[in-house]
């Protein structure tokens, strides 16, 4: 009997210590702690995850989208700022973790542009909106796509400095994210009818899209630059419901789809290896894969550890319907669609993108793991 209770006891701190190890071990470490890089300026490229307010701003279609209007900012800002998000992004938490202030939207005329200026455009593709049409791929929300930005980027430069030499003094101090930017060309083929297949010949040209743009940015002065890679899109709720099945072998442990996630992790796996080969071509540029794939594996599996609802890791806070509490006919912003009541303590906002806690925990993971290798020396 004694031999009996010790196993118990035995199994019962086990499996304490095993949860306490789980509790404490994926907080990150070095969280909010970028201002060793001394940056001064920031510099975004991208898409919905990182768009602090220029798709609204952009014309009429842009003002008319939900991101224009609450419940869209409702946490933080307490009103619409163009943020797919209910409060803050990635970016401005990496902003943050700079010192620098919230980088104010290309668009916005009034804007201080004095540490930098976001690109990002909700909806925006890595190719442009021509060669999508080739492929029968329709770009429904901007045609804002990454070689628009980056003819921007070079309006704005261009005007702080006039020669190479001034550029690279100018931009020593600066970071230039590159992304996540390349995820609507695989979601307006998916969600129209592509099959995994085609989409996956999209990926090469997708990724020379991107590190065409990591070249431009190095040619304008850039010394540190971090390209992040694609989410695990078969967890997310409009991947869940638009792909919903009842064959259980299609779904992985966490019950996200399998064959979306390899999707993700091909496309990412290219990226990885074209990183390799800029890091080559310039050995004096400090090039940063930024892992929002692993990020938000991390977010997800400790969800419950660190103030989530582990039952509606995989459910939209604004929403309506179904399983996942979205609709692709009826979405956030929509007359008569809900907000749930604690909205930090969800990972999905809208079904598409994530909430303001989340986006927070993401950039902290994503902080710690890129600080040593942007080789600051402050």
């Amino acid at each position: 009997m004694a031999s009996t209770k010790n196993l118990v006891s035995t199994l019962v701190l086990a499996t304490l210590a095993s949860s306490f190890f789980l509790l404490l071990q994926p907080l990150p470490s070095n969280a909010r702690s970028l201002t060793s890089c001394n940056f001064d300026r920031i510099y975004q490229l991208g898409d919905s995850i990182s768009d602090t307010g220029n798709l609204i701003r952009e014309g009429p279609m842009g003002a008319a989208t939900p991101f224009a209007r609450l419940p869209y900012g409702q946490t933080y800002f307490g009103s619409a700022t163009g943020r797919c998000s209910n409060g803050r992004l990635m970016i401005d938490f990496i902003a943050k973790s700079a010192g620098l202030p919230f980088l104010s939207p290309y668009m916005n005329r009034d804007g201080d542009f004095a540490h930098g200026v976001n690109y990002a455009v909700a909806g925006s593709t890595a190719l442009t909106t021509e060669v999508l049409a080739r492929k029968n791929i329709p770009s429904p929300v901007t045609r804002s796509s990454l070689s628009v930005q980056l003819d921007r980027m070079s309006t704005h430069i261009n005007s702080i400095c006039t020669t190479e030499l001034d550029c690279l003094e100018e931009l020593k101090a600066s970071l230039f994210m590159v992304g996540e930017i390349g995820g609507n060309d695989y979601n307006y083929a998916l969600l129209q009818g592509k099959s995994i297949g085609e989409v996956k010949r999209m990926v090469p040209e997708v990724v020379r899209a991107i590190t065409a743009a990591v070249r431009q940015v190095i040619g304008y002065g850039a010394a540190r630059v971090v390209v992040p890679g694609n989410f695990p899109i078969g967890c997310l709720p409009i991947y869940l419901t638009a792909f919903q099945t009842n064959n259980s072998s299609a779904y992985d442990e966490r019950h996200c789809l399998k064959e979306l996630n390899s999707f993700s992790k091909y496309h990412n796996n290219q990226l990885q290896q074209a990183i390799q080969q800029l890091k080559r071509e310039y050995p004096n540029v400090v090039i940063v894969y930024g892992d929002y794939y692993q990020a938000f594996q991390w977010l997800f599996q400790n969800a419950q550890y660190i103030g989530f609802s582990q039952s509606s890791t995989r459910k939209a806070c604004c929403g309506a319907g179904g399983d996942y509490n979205f609709s692709l006919v009826k979405t956030c912003g929509a007359p008569g669609i809900s907000v749930c009541q604690h909205p930090n303590t969800l990972l999905s906002w809208d079904g598409v993108h994530l909430t303001e806690e989340a986006y927070k925990r993401m950039a902290e993971w994503l902080i710690d793991e890129i600080l040593p290798k942007l080789h600051c020396s402050g």
